[in-house]
């Protein structure tokens, strides 16, 4: 493992890297530079949202840099459920928050609540004014949803289940036409450029295998989420935990990496990956969930039953699925013929799999689906090493503690877009925070407060295992062992496995774009392992069945850790 005191803290260090055709030192011997205001990393709604206020609003020049074809990418664009705003009427920032906090298992931060749920209008007021096609009744009032654990109608969507994709073809759009903005598509990021302790720079590999350095006094990462980490995911293959994984190595402060949200209703279709998900709002438009008998057994288990928080509905559904039934959403009398148009993505994706939700029941099994943890940030983005800014999935603000609220990503991501926008332009003025400003409990020698591993036993390091099976080995072992429902023995297996993988790929001369990515899944999954082997409880979306009850004498508050130079986090 990279010591996170390297310049550059990249896989193997002392190795040099092969990447496709071209050959690069690993000190910094790159084929080429290239330097800009700002760097975004990642182009979903948060890194487009950072992209279009430095460019478009502030005339910063900026490079967009992602590993897909185009701008239009990312889990964002899977996103169907919608985006929750307090615009409807009747409606409050003030019963959002609420609503909010009340599933987010006793350790979202309040005050970071109320401030996003207080910009949720503004946010839809700017979406508008970009021309997002939000759904809206004959007379032109936007059309509002419900979903699970609110407790009013506000969810809007565009294209019906198509909310994600809609808002990030506005964006793309918009930042298209934006003076300033380099588009570096099909280019990898893998390693974050640190001198002196400050982030000025990202090392990149192209389309073609050169390897280039990319330099700014500021750099943001908003490159999503980890779902990939995991053999079943709602997640699109990017989502590998790549910005989590270079902000880890470079020392940043982590946040609450144990807490890993499961879509109750993927649609149970063999052998897909991602697998297609079934959005929410089915079930908040009235459909319910039924085992082979017909038998609603979420009614026995929670008074909101289908509309209980995520992480009850999926457990429940693992359950069922763990005892050898079949759950379905059945959807034909509430929704039926209305189907292909008010969720055309969920009737194309039941179509292609034979099935016609009109008049079929649908197959669901939980799958990952969102992480809750991520990279520490504060009110404006920032995060805790200087010149470095993060937006989006793979932070932790605070907002969603133990169990986002469905439909809370979206806002959160376009909000703090914004302000990493904002406050990269107006100079990054002020202290940046450390580990006790997010933590003013942290003390360095209380074990309360100290996740620490002794170094684990590693596979030969000369293993030449193909890189594909490795990843596939990784995802399966996230899945069956720090999934849904988690134990001591199984996290401690997980991470041997992950360290296993981990100095393997450390050790091979020859890096891919996909072994650095199978690099990433692994460190990311040991330190999700350690984390929720360090919470000795069950809180949220973190199930321990060795521990089946929360402990508010102990746990009560966010996990803070940072990587270690070698063996573990502290």
């Amino acid at each position: 493992m990279a010591d996170a005191s390297d310049p550059d803290a990249t896989p193997g260090a002392d190795a040099t890297l092969t990447v496709g055709t071209s050959t690069s030192d690993d000190r910094g011997n790159d084929d080429a530079s290239a330097t800009f205001d700002v760097i975004i990393v990642g182009a979903g709604v948060a890194g487009l949202t950072a992209a279009l206020g430095l460019a478009g609003a502030h005339g910063r020049r900026v490079a967009v840099v992602t590993k897909t074809a185009t701008l239009v990418g990312g889990s964002s664009v899977y996103a169907q459920g919608g985006l929750a705003a307090a615009v409807g009427e009747g409606d409050t920032p003030a019963e959002h928050a609420a609503d909010t906090i009340s599933v987010a298992g006793g350790i979202a931060v309040p005050d970071v609540v109320k401030a996003l749920t207080a910009e949720g209008p503004g946010v839809v007021a700017r979406l508008l004014a970009l021309g997002t096609p939000f759904d809206r009744d004959a007379d032109g009032t936007l059309l509002l949803g419900r979903e699970a654990a609110h407790s009013q109608r506000r969810i809007l969507h565009a294209d019906g289940d198509a909310t994600g994709g809609a808002i990030v073809r506005t964006l793309a759009g918009a930042v298209l036409e934006a003076p300033g903005v380099d588009e570096r598509t099909e280019h990898a990021a893998f390693a974050l450029h640190v001198e002196a302790g400050a982030v000025g720079g990202v090392r990149v590999v192209g389309p073609s295998g050169r390897v280039t350095t990319l330099r700014a006094p500021a750099v943001v990462l908003a490159t999503g989420g980890i779902g990939h980490l995991f053999a079943n995911t709602t997640n699109p293959p990017e989502n590998t935990g790549d910005g989590l994984a270079m902000a880890a190595r470079a020392g940043a402060v982590l946040a609450d990496l144990e807490f890993v949200q499961f879509h109750p209703t993927a649609l149970a279709a063999p052998g897909a990956d991602p697998l297609p998900l079934l959005t929410e709002a089915l079930r908040g438009e009235g459909a319910v969930l039924v085992d082979e008998r017909d038998r609603r057994f979420l009614v026995d288990e929670h008074p909101l039953a289908e509309l209980a928080p995520r992480d009850v509905v999926a457990r429940s559904i693992w359950r069922q699925l763990a005892e050898g039934r079949t759950v379905y959403v059945d959807a034909r009398t509430a929704v039926g013929d209305r189907f292909p148009t008010r969720f055309p993505t969920v009737f194309r994706l039941c179509r292609a799999y034979g099935l016609d939700p009109r008049r079929d029941r649908i197959p669901v099994a939980p799958a990952a689906h969102y992480h809750m943890g991520g990279i520490a940030v504060d009110g404006r983005g920032r995060t805790s090493m200087p010149g470095l800014w993060a937006c989006g999935e793979v932070t932790s603000t605070g907002v969603h503690g133990a169990n986002r609220l469905a439909s809370n990503s979206l806002l959160e991501a376009i909000a703090f877009g914004g302000h990493v926008a904002d406050d990269i332009a107006g100079g990054g003025a002020g202290p940046w925070p450390t580990r006790a400003t997010f933590d003013p409990a942290f003390d360095p020698a209380s074990s309360d407060h100290v996740v620490a591993r002794t170094p684990l036993t590693i596979a030969d390091p000369t293993d030449t295992t193909d890189v594909d099976a490795r990843t596939a080995r990784i995802r399966q072992t996230a899945w069956d062992d720090v999934g849904l429902v988690r134990d001591a023995v199984g996290l401690r297996a997980a991470e041997r496995a992950f360290s296993a993988a981990e100095a393997a790929l450390a050790y091979d001369g020859a890096i891919t774009v996909g072994a650095i990515e199978a690099r990433n899944l692994a460190l990311v999954g040991r330190l999700v392992a350690e984390a929720a082997s360090a919470r000795e409880e069950s809180r949220g979306a973190h199930y321990r069945s060795d521990f089946p009850l929360p402990d508010d004498a102990r746990w009560a508050r966010r996990q803070f850790v940072v990587l270690a130079s070698g063996d573990g986090v502290r």
